[in-house]
């Protein structure tokens, strides 16, 4: 079902009164036969007030740890995050959709975070990612205690970096393996590299998931995995953003590639800053602990891009999940 712009911009106005405080509850998903342990948290509805969660003893949310979740048939977002980044590296967004009615969960990929980099440049990271969100929709639409408070049609996805890497083969993207192997012959100097020239590599079936109905994805990297037609097949509604000054290996040309290559045209921005203008905005502790992280091109106000960016965020999946769903 779709709707006029005057009654979504109704609907919109009524479901922002209606706003709740962000609850939070940790996330623990065993291991399994499809893949290892899993750790995160989810975001949602409560209607209990803020108070404060320390995340991994660098940055205090604003949320009400395990309070009852306030709502039915809630739409969930997915979130991935980027290179060596962690499960809060953008709990801003998180709180923002959580705060609008939406439950938002939020994983570590083993082996690329910044507590365990022990995978960030093996090909296995790559392969496994895809597999580990759609692990993570399984559980929170099956198995999560208040799973049942969820909307399963109506799952919507977030990635940075990496993670913007990990939604395109989610929403149905074709990594081409040979393509990447010719690109990496001017990056010796990635282990990846040499696996992907390897006779034996393994055979990859990129893992997809059609349960995700919208996709905002920020700086997407490693574009080199993809020809011009591996995105074909990608339909689903997409938000792309890009930094103007790129970095971390994405470069404002290499996500114009993608904005071209995707079949259906997405609502583009484009942020006259740097790579990590996307993370949320950092506190001390963190600008001590990792400061490429939180270091931006002067003039360029990281708080105020975030109300911004999260307000663009949220209308964009409210128009494709909340919307679409007569909600």
């Amino acid at each position: 079902m779709r709707f006029s712009p005057l009654v979504l911009a109704i609907l919109l106005c009524c479901v922002e009164t209606t706003a709740h405080a962000a609850g939070l509850k940790f996330i623990d998903i065993p291991a399994d036969a499809e893949g290892p342990a899993l750790s995160g948290a989810a975001w949602y509805p409560c209607a209990t007030p803020p108070g404060q969660v320390e995340l991994r003893s660098i940055v205090v949310v604003p949320a009400v740890k395990d309070c009852s979740v306030a709502g039915t048939k809630l739409p969930l977002v997915v979130m991935s995050h980027g290179k060596a980044g962690w499960y809060g590296g953008n709990h801003d967004t998180a709180e923002a959709l959580a705060d609008a009615g939406f439950v938002v969960a939020a994983i570590n990929h083993p082996g690329d975070t910044l507590s365990d980099s022990t995978r960030v440049w093996d090909l296995s990271v790559l392969f496994d990612r895809p597999a580990d969100i759609k692990r993570l929709i399984d559980h929170m639409t099956r198995a999560w205690p208040d799973h049942a408070r969820i909307d399963s049609e109506n799952v919507g996805f977030f990635g940075f970096s990496r993670g913007g890497y990990t939604g395109l083969i989610v929403l149905g993207g074709i990594p081409d393996l040979p393509h990447a192997a010719a690109l990496c012959v001017d990056e010796p100097g990635l282990p990846f590299c040499g696996q992907l020239r390897s006779p034996e590599l393994p055979t990859y079936a990129p893992v997809h998931d059609p349960r995700i109905k919208a996709a905002v994805l920020a700086d997407p990297a490693f574009r080199m995995f993809f020809s011009d037609d591996s995105l074909n097949t990608v339909k689903t509604p997409v938000q792309l953003w890009a930094s103007e000054r790129g970095g971390d290996g994405v470069s404002l040309d290499l996500v114009e590639a993608t904005r071209e290559n995707l079949p259906v045209p997405p609502d583009f921005h484009l942020v006259h800053a740097g790579h990590f203008a996307f993370v949320a905005p950092c506190s001390p502790e963190q600008a001590a602990a990792t400061p490429m992280f939180c270091i931006d091109p002067d003039g360029f106000d990281r708080v105020a891009f975030h109300k911004e960016f999260n307000t663009t965020v949220l209308k964009f999946l409210r128009e494709h999940l909340v919307g679409a769903n007569g909600q």
